[in-house]
């Protein structure tokens, strides 16, 4: 589990490192609304692609030695002894414009620049709301997922679709 000083610990130790990363998933969508709404498993972080090996170094100085799942270049994660977990999502490009995310098959996937959302009091760069509910796509949701979704919704008035509206 990781609580708001975790994820505010790991982006500090990022950004001493000379990384950029913004905050995906349900800290994204909790950093959105501007408030932590639930207990996360792990922090997902959206990171470029030609610093994947500065942000290794990083979480590796940092305890995250264990590699959970190895999906590169789509995706990697890590985890520490405590058990704190963390989903990188690399994409080549800036934190001005954004960038593609390879995926499985050669597909791609664009991460627009990212907004500014809220953990623990402090501005953090994030995805913004359109793109978390496209990220939320082509797969069958959760109940943690239509949850998240429909706080998205409640907090920043972004549009689902109709698989993730709350029930009249």
């Amino acid at each position: 589990m990781l609580n708001e000083s975790d994820v505010l610990e790991v982006l500090d130790l990022l950004e001493g490192a000379g990384a950029v990363a913004w905050v995906d998933g349900g800290w994204g969508v909790d950093a959105l609304i501007g408030k932590t709404t639930r207990i996360h498993s792990d922090l997902d972080l959206v990171v470029l692609s030609d610093q994947l090996g500065v942000v290794r170094d990083a979480l590796v100085e940092a305890g995250f030695t264990k590699v959970l799942r190895d999906r590169l270049p789509t995706a990697l994660a890590v985890a520490d002894s405590a058990g704190r977990e963390i989903d990188l999502h690399p994409i080549a490009g800036s934190s001005r414009e954004g960038g593609q995310q390879l995926l499985p098959g050669g597909e791609r996937f664009h991460y627009p620049a990212p907004a500014t959302g809220t953990i623990g009091g402090r501005q953090v760069p994030c995805v913004d709301a359109a793109t978390q509910v496209q990220c939320h796509l082509g797969y069958e949701a959760t109940d943690k997922d239509r949850q998240d979704m429909a706080r998205l919704h409640a907090g920043t008035g972004v549009g689902l679709p109709p698989d993730y509206m709350p029930a009249p």
